[in-house]
Parts: structure tokens; C-alpha cells; sequence
């Protein structure tokens, strides 16, 4: 069961300076995702999920259902600049998330843009791509070792592909412990990796936060029998929301766990392929919670109630 607790919405009323009522903001990169599974989707409803506004840079788009993925197009490395130049010109942001950006020339902008702003955190996760051609998995790879890595403050990745990417040339006959991986990481520039879908055993899988010197954070989930799709971009953009809303890296992790957690038991399955994880199914809780207090005041003013379109009455924080 999910302990997940959402977080108290921004107060905007008590705000002495107008300039100032705003939502804290997440960039993110990332492709968009057709199914609705994963991608630039799963950013924008973590994040607005928990009390962080997101602002979207599409850099693709999958070819893909909820089966599968079939492929991926690029958008130009320019217009993913100036999608991104034309948003922080206008808006402060308080984190840069990464998902998977499609080329190596998409990278080069990502770097440049996060580069410019070296006082935010940049928070980078790291797909399997097994679904694409080899020589395009080894530049990308290449590309965001060189050029994402060196300004990632959290790299978040599943151990099998963290440990075939950071050491591929792993020989001792022992797997690399998530530490091993955090320091291997850690050669690269990044200060802090969070590793995913560890399984001791077939009961449970572990996510383990670590630097390259000590394990931060341990978190133990009950394996579910479903298979999901959208998992990583999902708790990568809910860690960067939380971090953005003012939580320290350790409170963030283990909220955002839990938060998806509660997601993958709420999962729905739309289509004919995996499931999806409910990346708002806190908001039933709160109708039901509120459902008393909805019609008391519905009892008091009558008249002053919207007009009844059909819709669903859930009631959210928002």
C-alpha cells in the first residue's frame, strides 16, 4: 500500500509580491508519447500532480501504442532551442528534467541550455532503449555521456540498463551493486544516482539512492503482476516536481516512490498492451473525502453552483 501524501498546493492569496504567485516550474525535455503512457505526458501530469507547473520542450515523438515502440522522429536541434529560449525568457524555473531527447543534436542543445543555467538542479533519466537500432543507441549513449552527465545533478535509470551503459565492461563475476554504479556515474560528473527495479528476489524490488561513497535511501516495493509502461518518466519528473516545490533530494525520492507506487496500484489499462500508471488517482481519495463538505455547500447557495455539463465530480487540489 502506498504511503504517498500529496503535498499542500502553493498558498497564491498570501503572496506579498504579485511577481512572485506563481507555481514552481519544471522544464522538461522529453518526446512526446502517442499512448499517453510515458513521455511529455507523464511530465506534465506528475509534476502538475504534485503541486509544480510544467513546461513542456518536445524534442520528438515515439511511434508508439501501448504495445510497443516502433520507431521515433526528431524534431531539429533548433527548434528544440528555441522552444526552450522562449520559455526561460519568460518564466523562472527551478529544475531541468530530462527524458529521452531522440538524437545526439537535441543533447548539444540540452547541454547548452542547462549549461546557461548552472545554479539549477538538472534531474536526468535514462529509458532502455532495446527498441531502437544499435549504431543510434551507441551515439546517443555517447552523447549524453559527454554532454548531458557532466550537469546532472540525479542521473535515474533501471539497474539492467544503468549497468550495461555505465560498465559494460563489468568482469567480475558478482552483478555491480547500485554504488558501483553511482561511482561509475559519479567519473562522469554526476553527484547522485537513483537505481531502479532491483530484484532480490521475486516478492519485492528495490530502489536504492546512493553517491559514489554511500547509500542515501533504500525503498522496498511489493512486485506487482502487471507489466507498465511510462514508469521511469513518471517518478524522474514527480523527483524533479518535488525538488522544485522545495523538498531536499532524500524526502523527494522517497515521496516520489510512493507516489508511484500509488500510481502502478490505481493502473488503468486503455489499449490492447501494458498498463499505465493513474498518475491522478489521489484525486479520488480527496472526492471522497470531500464529498461531505461538497453538498453542505451545495445546501447553502443553490444558485451559485455551476451548471451541471454531466461531468464527473472529482474534486481536486487544483
Amino acid at each position: 500500500m502506498s504511503n504517498y501524501t500529496h503535498p499542500p498546493t502553493p498558498d497564491l492569496e498570501d503572496s506579498e509580491d504579485d511577481s512572485d504567485a506563481s507555481y514552481p516550474c519544471v522544464l522538461a525535455f522529453n518526446s512526446n508519447d502517442p499512448s499517453g503512457g510515458g513521455g511529455i505526458t507523464a511530465d506534465i501530469l506528475s509534476c502538475n500532480s504534485v503541486g509544480a507547473h510544467t513546461l513542456p520542450v518536445v524534442t520528438g515523438s515515439y511511434i508508439k501504442d501501448t504495445a510497443e515502440i516502433r520507431g521515433h522522429f526528431c524534431i531539429d536541434s533548433e527548434g528544440v532551442s528555441e522552444q526552450a529560449r522562449a520559455v526561460l525568457e519568460d518564466v523562472n524555473v527551478q529544475v531541468f528534467k530530462v527524458g529521452f531527447c531522440g538524437s545526439p543534436e537535441a543533447l548539444s542543445v540540452v547541454a547548452e541550455v542547462t549549461a546557461d543555467y548552472a545554479d539549477l538542479p538538472v534531474i536526468s533519466y535514462m529509458p532502455g532503449l532495446s527498441w531502437w537500432e544499435d549504431e543510434e543507441i551507441e551515439s546517443y549513449l555517447e552523447a549524453f555521456k559527454d554532454l548531458v552527465l557532466p550537469q546532472t545533478t540525479l542521473l535515474i535509470g533501471n539497474y539492467s540498463t544503468l549497468s550495461r551503459w555505465l560498465v559494460p565492461d563489468w568482469s567480475n563475476a558478482r552483478a555491480p551493486t547500485p554504488r558501483e554504479l553511482a561511482k561509475a556515474a559519479g567519473e562522469l560528473g554526476v553527484p547522485y544516482t537513483l537505481v531502479t527495479g532491483i530484484t532480490p528476489n521475486a516478492q519485492t524490488f528495490e530502489n536504492v539512492l546512493c553517491t559514489p561513497y554511500n547509500v542515501l535511501l533504500t525503498e522496498k516495493f511489493e512486485r506487482q503482476d502487471a507489466v507498465f509502461t511510462g514508469t521511469g518518466d513518471t517518478l524522474s519528473a514527480v523527483i524533479s516536481a518535488l525538488i522544485a516545490v522545495g523538498c531536499d533530494l532524500e524526502v523527494a525520492t522517497k515521496e516520489a516512490l510512493n507516489y508511484l507506487d500509488g500510481c502502478l496500484l490505481a493502473g488503468y489499462q486503455p489499449g490492447m498492451g501494458l498498463v499505465l500508471p493513474d498518475r491522478l488517482f489521489w484525486t479520488q481519495s480527496m472526492s471522497d473525502e470531500d464529498e461531505g463538505e461538497g453538498e453542505a455547500l451545495q445546501a447553502e447557495s443553490p444558485t451559485d453552483q455551476i451548471e451541471d455539463f454531466g461531468l464527473p465530480k472529482i474534486t481536486t487540489r487544483h
